[in-house]
């Protein structure tokens, strides 16, 4: 949800710093249960990994906008928001230097090269992750449990890809929930994301649309073509597994890459779903939350076109 500014319930237009500021600040708030369980469950590693992270945003946008003679914007809260969800989607093994070039390319590249705050066209957090998992997937792909033990991410022995894959075992539904499981930093609680989730919906910073949406449109598929034979599969397996609960309340929520109307939200929600789960079952990789997102990221113009509501006497355009 980084770098969001447009207010949920009215106006969805309007960018003021003080409203930019507050809404920021809940989305730390929000944060603060996956960035406490990612301590509690990795150690020192998984802070100093979300701290260099932050640090490299807000610093790499106070020199951008410094050096362009920019009006300097890091206190609105809204790099340091990017900087704690890429860590968030970071494996707890990365080297430090990993984080930092992410956050750089996340602010530079994505949101400043746009024009700033609210004018870029993708989340900057998944985009940075998806160029790191491009640039060094070796990296990107290497995880370990809470425990300290080398292994697959649930996801990979759910939907085996690979042979040695089969063998690889099935958390339960418990572990999956509490965070005892392989996986980046920030998707392994699944408890404490609904936390932050359900706050942001409290406060009404997101609309629910969206991550029900999505969520459901995961397990609906899950159930019909999870399995060995249709409407066999087990939904919650995949809902509780990857990065689903945190893209699905912490990143596709973006008010600048998501739609602004009710029916768009539900549209863009439904085609996460159906993208993360084309590429879970049938794709080459395991994980599709990242791509998905990013996919209907571009797909929003075109959403919010033929979701806007018409003024009663108006002809639409051919």
């Amino acid at each position: 949800m980084a770098d969001k500014l447009l207010v949920v319930s009215s106006s969805p237009h309007i960018r003021t710093p003080d409203t930019t500021e507050r809404l920021m600040k809940n989305v730390q708030y929000a944060l603060l249960p996956a960035v406490v369980a990612a301590a509690l469950l990795f150690g020192f590693r998984a802070l100093a990994i979300i701290l260099v992270s932050v640090i490299c945003a807000v610093l790499s946008e106070l020199v951008y906008q410094r050096l362009t003679g920019q009006e300097v914007t890091v206190g609105d809260g809204s790099a340091a928001v990017t900087g704690i969800l890429l860590a968030l989607v970071l494996p707890p093994t990365v080297p430090l230097w990993l984080p930092a070039v992410g956050a750089i390319f996340a602010i530079v590249m994505v949101k400043q090269l746009f024009g700033g705050l609210g004018d870029n066209f993708l989340n900057p957090a998944l985009t940075a992750r998806a160029m790191l998992l491009a640039a060094w997937p070796a990296l990107m792909t290497s995880w370990i449990t809470p425990q300290g033990v080398a292994g697959a991410t649930p996801l990979v022995a759910i939907v085996p890809k690979t042979a040695e894959a089969t063998n690889a075992a099935i958390p339960s539904l418990a572990n999956l929930f509490l965070g005892y499981r392989a996986g980046s930093l920030g998707e392994t609680s699944v408890l404490a994301l609904l936390l932050g989730g359900g706050y942001l919906i409290w406060r009404r910073v997101i609309d629910w649309r969206i991550p029900a949406s999505f969520i459901a449109t995961v397990g609906v598929m899950a159930w019909v073509f999870g399995g060995a034979r249709p409407f066999t599969g087990d939904p919650l397996l995949h809902v509780l597994s990857g990065g689903l609960i945190l893209g699905a309340f912490f990143m596709a929520t973006d008010y600048v890459t998501s739609p602004v109307t009710p029916r768009g939200r539900i549209i863009f929600g439904i085609g996460c779903g159906v993208i993360t789960m084309l590429i879970r079952l049938w794709g080459g990789y395991p994980e599709g939350v990242c791509y998905s997102i990013l996919i209907m990221n571009v797909a929003t113009p075109l959403i919010d076109r033929f979701t806007a509501p018409r003024i009663f006497g108006e002809v639409r355009a051919k």
